[in-house]
């Protein structure tokens, strides 16, 4: 095995990935009390998609050239940059005045929503460029390893959001909420500041703005499938799934916000050990378990919108109007999203190794920005139909929306090649990765 890439040390990844989780906790908590807190306030659910619309759409602007900012002028900057811009937007949103018109509201809450979207994937992109730099040369197994925990803790810790900004929003209301994370994220910040040293992920030439449009095919074909593929999820994660909960099932808020807790640690987890369950040679398969888990997946909507259709299509637009017995709509809904949930996380864990893979060392913010651009293309698209599909056609209709999504999806993984052979070393990367990070393979 070759020597690790000049990284000074794993304390300088350490810092960047704890730094993110501690983002990542204020990230879900935020996208719950927003949900939770504007739809009791009366918003509908197309105008609280609205809300996360600019959230997303920043998202895409961000990964587009924060990937060039992190090649040219390294990782720390975009991380810093994304955890003091966090704080800007928890602040801006506490400040919110009950009193003003619902246009200024929004637009004010769009806007804040906007910087978080900036913020998150400034973090994100460096905390997952940054893992190219701890992985020998050539090692794909070991790079997908590295890559399934990060993301894994990164899912299982938002979800710890989620049952967070649940739990807050019921005990200490939306103000108080905001106030306790920014107080948290500036000490998050503060740490990063002092301990992250390192100039990680510059390119050792000067990148240039052309090479913003400028991939290889199989980045294209990667980063057009998961445009598919987290629309497909977002579809009925971001509003219908939610608001069904707390208005048609009568759950509260931190009940709500504990199954979508649940719902994302769980995922997190099986990302954490996808490699396992994938099977020994799984990076040198990776191309075709795409293929295979997203066929896969596409069944799992399809089969819980054949079965929430009520049974006079003129009722489409209740959602409340299934054939089924109460009690089995509900534990079919339940079950079949948490089997969603482990199917998506195989197929996310697959993507996100293969982006890695398919860059060069020096070049993998640049790569990294633009597939998670593809991203939140995605969850842009997927958050607008969310809003507008729950409203006008009831959970049956984003389903159904989601398993034509991941068909897309599976008609784009069909050009992907294979990532160049490697010296891969599964057992003294799995040792490694027990003695760093326990507990979480």
């Amino acid at each position: 095995m070759t020597n690790l890439p000049a990284m000074t040390s794993l304390k300088d990844y350490a810092t960047v990935t704890a730094a993110y989780w501690g983002f990542t906790l204020t990230d879900g908590a935020l996208r719950m009390l927003v949900l939770l807190h504007f739809h009791r306030l009366g918003y509908s659910p197309l105008d609280i998609a609205i809300l996360f619309l600019l959230y997303e759409a920043m998202g895409v602007v961000t990964n587009f050239v924060g990937g060039w900012v992190g090649s040219r002028f390294g990782l720390r900057i975009t991380l810093f940059v994304g955890l003091a811009v966090q704080i800007v937007a928890l602040v801006m949103l506490s400040l919110l005045d009950p009193g003003w018109v619902a246009a200024m509201s929004v637009a004010y809450v769009m806007t804040a929503q906007a910087l978080s979207g900036i913020a998150k994937d400034l973090t994100k992109m460096s905390s997952k460029s940054a893992v190219k730099l701890v992985v020998a040369s050539g090692d794909q197994g070991g790079l997908f390893k590295w890559v399934a925990v990060l993301t894994g803790s990164k899912n299982a810790l938002k979800g710890v959001g989620f049952l967070l900004g649940g739990v807050m929003l019921q005990t200490l209301g939306f103000v108080s909420s905001l106030w306790v994370m920014a107080a948290g994220l500036g000490l998050v910040l503060t740490a990063a500041l002092i301990l992250v040293r390192a100039d990680l992920g510059r390119a050792k030439e000067k990148v240039k703005a052309r090479e913003l449009f400028s991939k290889t095919r199989e980045i294209n074909i990667l980063s057009a499938a998961r445009v598919f593929l987290f629309a497909s999820r977002d579809v009925w994660f971001v509003v219908g799934v939610p608001i069904f909960l707390y208005d048609q099932l009568g759950w509260t808020f931190d009940q709500v916000g504990a199954f979508m807790a649940v719902w994302v640690i769980g995922y997190g987890m099986v990302q954490a050990v996808a490699p396992r369950m994938l099977g020994r040679d799984a990076a040198a398969r990776a191309p075709r378990l795409a293929k295979v888990w997203g066929a896969g997946l596409a069944v799992i909507p399809a089969v819980l919108a054949a079965a929430m259709m009520p049974a006079s299509l003129a009722t489409l637009s209740d959602a409340t109007g299934w054939a089924l017995p109460a009690g089995l709509q509900s534990l079919l809904l339940i079950g079949g999203l948490m089997l969603f949930g482990v199917v998506f996380a195989l197929n996310s864990s697959i993507h996100s190794y293969l982006i890695v893979a398919y860059s060069d060392a020096d070049k993998v913010a640049l790569n990294v920005g633009f597939y998670y651009m593809a991203n939140a293309i995605g969850r842009f698209g997927g958050t607008l139909l969310s809003g507008l599909l729950y409203q006008f056609a009831g959970l049956p209709g984003a389903l159904w929306m989601s398993a034509g999504l991941l068909a897309m999806t599976v008609a784009i993984t069909l050009a992907l090649p294979r990532p160049a052979a490697s010296d891969t070393s599964e057992l003294a990367t799995a040792a490694a990765l027990t003695s760093i990070a326990p507990g979480t393979d």
